[in-house]
């Protein structure tokens, strides 16, 4: 993990630690490497629970509750299946949040209308969910790599958010 990664993810350790909530992932083409990236701090069993790599459109029907219909008409990459997977990886997993992603890393099984590096990433609850398209290809690895890190910053930028409505809130 890179520097940069690294201090992402003591970020989020600290408010996750601050606000005590708890997060999970469902990841299906970055296969895990985001909960890698936010167990990289000590300490992360305090606020992350686990997550559920749902790699193929059967687990993420039976254990994050998306859709069958929208996976058929819309595919499992598209921004409606990262806010149901976000959805059911907190209801699944009981956490307050979760950062999802699902796309196509490469170096194969793009298509015109869904190209290799199309990879939708998501985070938040079962009220608020932020969304985000990554849509450039380098190469599989870079392409996870920055999945990975966008997704990371994503969720950063989405719990500042959070924290800041809950601290005008709370006085």
């Amino acid at each position: 993990m890179d520097f940069e990664a690294k201090i992402v993810s003591r970020e989020i350790s600290e408010l996750l630690w601050e606000m005590e909530k708890t997060v999970s992932t469902a990841e299906s083409c970055t296969g895990g490497r985001i909960a890698e990236a936010i167990i990289a701090v000590p300490g992360a069993s305090k606020y992350f629970k686990g997550g559920i790599i749902s790699y193929v459109n059967e687990i993420k029907e039976s254990l994050l509750a998306v859709d069958h219909q929208l996976l058929e008409e819309k595919t499992a990459v598209c921004e409606e299946v990262a806010i149901a997977m976000v959805k059911g990886a907190c209801r699944t997993l009981n956490t307050d949040y979760a950062i999802s992603a699902t796309g196509i890393a490469g170096p194969s099984g793009g298509s015109k209308d869904i190209p290799v590096g199309t990879i939708w990433l998501a985070c938040g609850n079962a009220d608020r969910v932020a969304t985000v398209k990554v849509e450039e290809d380098h190469g599989r690895d870079i392409n996870l790599a920055i999945a990975t890190n966008r997704a990371m910053q994503l969720f950063l930028d989405y719990l500042r958010a959070e924290n800041s409505v809950r601290e005008e809130r709370d006085g």
